[in-house]
């Protein structure tokens, strides 16, 4: 955290190359996403109920409990490794406290009404389906806006908006010079 807090971010080359390597790694991330949920459904809400309950028309079976477990179980790891990194560096970013703690918990509401949603359309309702949608766009959004900010914060940012940080932070930052 020092190399953000005291400026040596803008100098330090090899801290910037990991930071940017790591989100140009998202940025696949979120284009892969895209082309995975539209190969599946669009952002019609009823391509989303066909998708989770089936489709007799088209021999589309409904999505069974056991497959929507096991694709939980590696997106709920996955994700929380992901948006925990991701969240992580807008702590360093040059913003409000305000704007920080929304870029930080948007995303994690995000991914989980992401997931979630599918398993309410499933088990629950087919009129979740827009709720699927509007998770898959939310997070979409959500990853696009915190890989644009860290860019930003690495190449533009200025460590001065430290000076403005409040009593707490300045007590954590102890804490952490401390480990």
């Amino acid at each position: 955290m020092r190399f953000v807090v005291n400026g040596e971010m803008t100098r330090n080359r090899l801290l910037q190359v990991i930071v940017v390597l790591f989100l140009v790694y998202v940025a696949l991330l979120w284009v892969t996403n895209a082309l995975l949920y539209f190969q599946k459904m669009s952002l019609d809400p009823q391509s989303v109920v066909e998708y989770y309950l089936g489709n007799e028309e088209s021999f589309r079976q409904p999505r069974s409990f056991q497959g929507m477990v096991e694709v939980s179980h590696f997106h709920m790891f996955a994700m929380g490794l992901l948006l925990m990194t991701l969240t992580h560096l807008m702590l360093f970013v040059p913003l409000s406290w305000n704007l920080k703690a929304l870029f930080i918990i948007v995303p994690f509401a995000a991914a989980l009404l992401d997931e979630g949603s599918g398993w309410l359309v499933r088990f629950v309702s087919p009129h979740f389906a827009l709720l699927k949608v509007t998770g898959f766009l939310l997070l979409q959004t959500s990853l696009a806006t915190l890989t644009i900010v860290s860019l930003w914060a690495v190449f533009g940012g200025s460590s001065a908006a430290y000076a403005d940080r409040d009593d707490e932070d300045d007590e954590d930052d102890e804490d952490d010079d401390e480990l």
